[in-house]
């Protein structure tokens, strides 16, 4: 696929070619297409060349990026084919660029695979954001599961403290104080109380 710009200033015929192949794979059933090779072409022969990664889409599709470049900023999908070509001299950058090879119908492109990454921003904080909650719930757990039982560590014992009824008939021989040396006393019962450990 080429592009023809005619005389640009000083560049004489300058044209950008895109050099596009197709392949059928068995996994995904169907053919796909990908950009191999961009080459900038002027005064009749080839400047630069630069081989692309990562621009690829399903045959029936096209291909969208904000950016195509060859600039780090960018996430350099073009890169210099060799140390020696001129391309290194090259700064190439596509805004909003968008192409498709095969299969096109009526002049429009078809719908477009873009090249946004999995690990886009907003995924990745999404991610962050579930390994969070998840290390919240995990903690959660873990002291749920540890948690004493209660019926384990609960053990009750007699209290000798308690003032018990009598079990006179008599309601007013029930508030009758025993005798003893002078001084008044009342009978002493068992009552058990526990105790819990937690």
């Amino acid at each position: 696929l080429s592009l023809k710009f005619g005389d640009i200033g000083n560049l004489k015929g300058l044209v950008i070619r895109f050099l596009l192949t197709t392949t059928y794979y068995q996994l995904s059933v169907q053919n796909w297409f990908s950009l191999h090779r961009l080459q900038l072409l002027y005064n009749h022969s080839i400047q630069a060349t630069f081989n692309a990664t990562r621009i690829y889409a399903p045959a029936s599709y096209s291909y969208h990026c904000e950016h195509v470049s060859s600039l780090q900023r960018y996430d350099a999908l073009l890169i210099p084919s060799s140390a020696n070509d001129l391309s290194k001299l090259w700064e190439v950058t596509f805004i909003d660029f968008q192409i498709q090879g095969f299969n096109i119908q009526e002049g429009h492109f078809a719908y477009a695979k873009d090249c946004e990454s999995f690990f886009s921003p907003a995924i990745l904080m999404g991610l962050v954001m579930s390994l969070i909650l998840l290390l919240v719930l995990a903690y959660a757990l873990h002291m749920l599961i540890h948690l004493k039982s209660l019926e384990r560590h609960y053990e009750c014992k007699a209290s000798p403290a308690y003032f018990g009824q009598m079990k006179d008939s008599d309601m007013g021989d029930e508030k009758e104080p025993l005798r003893s040396s002078g001084n008044e006393s009342y009978e002493l019962r068992n009552q058990q109380f526990c105790k819990i450990y937690i």
